[in-house]
């Protein structure tokens, strides 16, 4: 069985619909305790209510919450749209002083998928078309080439095993609740 002791840091980016929270989840439910869900949706809009722009506090609080976890031995999963121009200092940060692995992943979904995939979000009606467009950026890759790309083609158990599988942290045995 893979070394699962020291921390982990595991980033999932993409475009809104892409995937990421569902990953993030998939990995929850298949590692079990000791991994911590770092959302940016929860601490920028539901913690701060804060719109997403660059040098805004939030960035701040995910780093400080990350840190915080992996500190404390927790195996973190940071996720979402962490646009490359607002979070990459941050991220960027993090990969380097991080003392144990570091993986990093793209969810490079189409637009069209994405606005498929919006539809059967709970929140489909809270906002459509008009806003994903203006936040869709496609391959808004972080610089130096440390995010592995996932395609739309790759399906939800796909990519939590191929992150478990990269990270070291797959199980043989069912998780702790």
């Amino acid at each position: 069985m893979p070394d699962t002791s020291a921390p982990r840091l595991i980033v999932l980016r993409g475009n809104s619909a892409s995937g990421k929270s569902s990953v993030a989840e998939g990995l929850r439910a298949r590692f079990g305790r000791g991994l911590a869900l770092v959302g940016q949706d929860n601490l920028r809009r539901t913690v701060l209510r804060e719109p997403d722009r660059p040098h805004a506090p939030n960035i701040g609080l995910i780093d400080l919450t990350v840190r915080y976890a992996l500190d404390a031995g927790y195996h973190v999963v940071l996720e979402g749209i962490l646009y490359a121009d607002h979070y990459g200092d941050m991220i960027a940060a993090l990969h380097a002083d991080h003392r144990g692995r570091t993986h990093a992943y793209y969810l490079d979904v189409p637009f069209g998928e994405t606005l498929t995939r919006h539809a059967t979000k709970p929140e489909a009606l809270a906002y459509g078309e008009a806003e994903m467009r203006d936040w869709y950026r496609p391959l808004d890759l972080l610089p130096g080439g440390i995010e592995a790309l996932v395609d739309a083609d790759s399906s939800l158990d796909q990519t939590v095993d191929r992150v478990l599988r990269d990270s070291g942290l797959a199980r043989r045995h069912a998780p702790e609740s």
